[in-house]
């Protein structure tokens, strides 16, 4: 009780006196600031440059809309060639499908190798468990692929599969390594 009649009393005592710091604060210290401003008006005022004339803008109209882009690296010969073969280049829909074409190349798994009367076979294990003996020339994999080389630890395969145009068609070539299944 005693500390909140000691509080009442000195929150009293600095609103009594506030008045009295703001009047101490009153238009002391301002004299220099008057001078200052006194001599920056006597001074002659500066003369402002005009804004500078600008050149109306002319649109440039690019006229070559049915050239090369400027953008694009010109065409080589041996690309157009390369380009011209894609475009010949498409999967043999009239070929019976082989076994190991109805699986993703991704789900089979080459568990081997062997020679048998001359000939290299490799043998694939399909998702199913099924062993299966390709040779160089055999389908396998949804997209068209063709077991070009065959190793001792891996097959090579290169598939056709669509560039993503209406009617374009790219190799692109794929490996199954030996795996320790």
């Amino acid at each position: 009780m005693i500390r909140s009649q000691i509080h009442a009393k000195l929150c009293c005592l600095l609103i009594a006196s506030a008045p009295l710091f703001l009047l101490s604060c009153a238009d002391q210290g301002l004299a220099d600031l008057d001078v200052f401003m006194a001599e920056k008006r006597a001074e002659p005022g500066g003369v402002i440059e005009p804004i500078p004339a600008f050149e109306a803008y002319e649109a440039f109209a690019y006229a070559a809309a049915t050239l090369r882009s400027p953008f694009d690296r010109p065409i080589d010969i041996r690309q157009l060639t390369a380009l011209s073969a894609r475009a010949a280049l498409r999967p043999d829909s009239n070929r019976p499908k082989q076994y190991l074409e109805r699986f993703t190349l991704d789900s089979l798994f080459m568990v081997g190798s062997l020679k048998r009367n001359g000939q290299n076979w490799t043998l694939i294990k399909d998702p199913e468990g099924g062993i299966h003996r390709v040779q160089v020339g055999d389908f396998l994999g949804r997209d068209h692929g063709r077991v070009v080389e065959m190793g001792t630890g891996f097959i090579a395969v290169i598939e056709i599969v669509s560039d993503g145009t209406e009617d374009g068609w790219v190799e692109r070539p794929r490996t199954i390594e030996l795996s320790g299944m």
